[in-house]
C-alpha cells in the first residue's frame, strides 16, 4: 500500500474507487464517468472523455490532433500509435534556405491521427456503441459550457498568438476577443463534425466530405494536405517498449514518441545509488537531472518514424549502455553531455480504469496551443502543426520528409509490477513529459508516495545545457545545492506551472481498487465510483 499522506501543498485529496476517470478538464472526466455508469468499460470511458476534452479544452487539443495509448485489457499490454504522417508533398526541399520546418500555419500541418485512435480503441475493445460516446462532446459543442480558469487564460494566450489569422479568429473567438472564465461557449459546427464522425466511425473524416474540406483548405492557404494523405491513413497497433529498475517495469509507445527518453533515463538510473538516496534529496534531484541530459541527448539524436530509425530503441535500452552512460554522470557537478553511440542492431492526457482490471493511459494533442492556427471553415477542426516536430538536418533519421510520421512529444505511460498491472499515469507538457513521467516513476516506486501527492509535489525540468528550471515551491535548500553543483537554475512562478505540465494518474491496489490523483496545475480532476 502507498502512503496516504499529502505532504505538498494542494488543495485535492486521492480518490479511492473501483471505478475512476483523471483528467484536465472536469466536465471531460464526468463525461467519461458517465460511460462508466451505463455499463461501459475504461476504454470506452477513455474514448468519451477524448472526444469530450476537444470540446471543452480546445486550447491544448482538438478534432485535428494526434493520439497515442496504452491499454491493460485485464491480461496483457497494448499500444496504440495513431500519430499522423506529413503529406506526400511534404519534403525538405519545401523548406531551403530555413532553419526549421515553421512553427505555425498550413506547412506545418501532417495527417490528424486522434479520430482514427477513437475508431481503433472502439473496435477492439468497446462496450457500448460507438455514437453513445459523443453525447456528452456533441451536447456541450451545441448547448455550451462554461469556461474553466486555466483553459480560458491559455486561450487568451491562443488568440494574442493567433488572433491574425482569419480562419482561427472567425472559429475560436466572439466578438474577437477569448471567452473569460466561466463565460459559455458554444461552437455547434464542432458538434455537426462529431456527429459525421460518429454516425460513419471516422470515414467522412479521412474519406468523406471533411477530408475533402480538410485538404482544400490547407491547399488554398499553400500547404501540401490532400484528400489522398488522409485516405492513406491508419492508426497502427504496436508492441510497448519497457525497462525495468527493481521489480517494477515503465512502459512507453515506441519511437517516433519521446517515451524512450524516460526509459533511457530510467535505465541509467539503475545503475546509481538512486534507490538508497534520501526521498526529496539533492542528491536524488541531481541524479535525476543528470540521468535526464543523457536520455535527451540520445533521444534527440536517435528518435524518428519507426521506419526511419538508425538505431533500434533496444540498443539505447541495453543493460551494458546504460551503464556506459550511467558512468558519465558525476555525483558532484553538473553536466552538459552528447548523445551516445550505442552498437547498432500544448497536450491533454486521461487515464480510466474499471472494475474488471482494464487500464488505459490515453494522450492527444494538437502540439502548441491550438495548434498550427490553420482551422477549418464551417467544421470546428483545428489542424495540429506535428510537421514542426521534423528537424531539417541532413541526413537525421528525423529529417523532413514525404509520408513520415514526426519526433512526438506526447506519451502515455504505464507501470507494472513483475508483469502485473499498477499504475496508468502520463504527464502532458512538450518536453516535460518524459521528465514527469521518470518523476513520478521515484516518487510512487521508490519514495511510496500516493499519485495525488506525486502529482502535488514540485517539479524540476531540464532546459538545455546546465540550465535547469524548478517550480517556486522547490525547497531553498535543494536549488541552492544544485547551483553550488553548477547547475544553473532557474526558478519559476506560480502563475507560470504550466511549464511543468499536468501529471493524471490511477494505481490499483492489490485488492482491485484504484487510488486516483489529479494534477492543482490544471482545471481537472479524478473522479470514481
Amino acid at each position: 500500500m502507498i502512503d496516504s499522506a499529502t505532504p505538498y501543498a494542494s488543495q485535492r485529496m486521492p480518490v479511492l474507487a473501483r471505478n475512476v476517470v483523471a483528467t484536465s478538464q472536469p466536465l471531460a472526466a464526468a463525461a467519461g464517468l458517465r460511460m462508466l455508469a451505463r455499463g461501459g468499460n475504461a476504454i470506452d470511458a477513455a474514448i468519451a472523455t477524448a472526444i469530450t476534452l476537444t470540446i471543452v479544452e480546445p486550447t491544448s487539443n482538438g478534432i485535428g490532433s494526434d493520439a497515442f495509448a496504452l491499454v491493460w485489457d485485464g491480461d496483457r499490454l497494448h499500444g496504440l500509435n495513431a500519430s499522423g504522417r506529413s503529406p506526400a508533398g511534404f519534403s525538405a526541399d519545401r523548406f531551403q534556405g530555413m532553419d526549421a520546418v515553421p512553427l505555425r500555419g498550413e506547412d506545418s500541418v501532417t495527417v490528424p491521427g486522434a479520430v482514427s485512435a477513437w475508431v481503433a480503441l472502439h473496435e477492439r475493445f468497446g462496450a457500448l456503441p460507438f455514437d453513445q460516446l459523443f453525447e456528452p462532446a456533441i451536447q456541450y459543442a451545441r448547448d455550451g459550457f462554461p469556461v474553466s480558469p486555466i483553459t480560458a487564460r491559455a486561450w487568451q494566450v491562443g488568440v494574442d498568438v493567433l488572433g491574425e489569422r482569419p480562419d482561427f479568429h472567425a472559429a475560436f473567438t466572439r466578438d474577437g476577443r477569448a471567452p473569460r472564465i466561466g463565460e459559455t461557449w458554444r461552437f455547434p459546427e464542432q458538434a455537426d463534425t462529431l456527429e459525421a464522425i460518429a454516425a460513419t466511425r471516422g470515414e467522412a473524416f479521412y474519406r468523406g466530405e471533411l477530408a475533402e474540406r480538410m485538404a482544400h483548405h490547407v491547399q488554398a492557404g499553400g500547404g501540401t494536405l490532400a484528400a489522398s494523405d488522409l485516405a492513406a491513413h491508419q492508426a497502427d497497433w504496436v508492441d510497448p517498449i519497457a525497462t525495468h529498475f527493481g521489480n517494477h517495469e515503465l512502459h512507453e509507445i515506441p519511437p517516433n514518441g519521446q517515451g524512450l527518453a524516460a526509459l533511457i533515463a530510467l535505465a541509467i538510473l539503475r545503475h546509481t545509488d538512486l534507490a538508497d538516496a534520501e526521498p526529496n534529496s539533492l542528491h536524488a534531484t541531481h541524479l535525476q537531472i543528470e540521468a535526464m541530459k543523457l536520455a535527451f541527448a540520445d533521444a534527440h539524436r536517435y528518435v524518428a518514424d519507426p521506419n526511419h530509425l538508425d538505431v533500434p530503441p533496444e540498443a539505447l535500452l541495453d543493460d551494458g549502455y546504460a551503464a556506459e552512460r550511467a558512468r558519465l554522470i558525476d555525483p558532484n557537478r553538473a553536466g552538459d553531455p552528447g548523445h551516445g553511440v550505442p552498437k547498432r542492431g500544448g497536450t491533454v492526457y486521461l487515464t480510466a480504469a474499471d472494475a474488471q482490471g482494464r487500464m488505459v493511459s490515453f494522450i492527444q494533442s494538437n502540439y502548441y496551443g491550438f495548434g498550427s492556427g490553420v482551422v477549418v471553415p464551417g467544421t470546428g477542426i483545428s489542424l495540429q502543426n506535428r510537421g514542426a516536430g521534423f528537424t531539417l538536418e541532413p541526413g537525421h533519421p528525423n529529417q523532413a520528409g514525404p509520408g513520415k510520421r514526426p519526433f512526438h512529444t506526447i506519451i502515455p505511460a504505464f507501470l507494472t509490477h513483475r508483469g502485473a498491472p499498477r499504475m496508468s499515469f502520463g504527464v502532458m507538457g512538450g518536453p516535460m513529459q518524459p521528465q514527469g513521467h521518470l518523476q513520478m516513476f521515484v516518487r510512487t516506486v521508490l519514495w511510496n508516495e500516493n499519485p495525488q501527492a506525486a502529482a502535488d509535489a514540485p517539479r524540476w525540468r531540464v532546459v538545455e545545457g546546465r540550465t535547469v528550471a524548478v517550480e517556486d515551491a522547490m525547497p531553498n535548500a535543494i536549488t541552492d545545492g544544485l547551483k553550488a553543483m553548477g547547475h544553473e537554475v532557474t526558478r519559476t512562478p506560480p502563475e507560470a506551472s504550466f511549464s511543468f505540465g499536468g501529471a493524471q494518474l490511477a494505481w490499483r491496489l492489490d485488492d482491485g481498487h484504484y487510488v486516483a490523483g489529479s494534477d492543482p496545475r490544471k482545471d481537472g480532476l479524478a473522479l470514481g465510483y
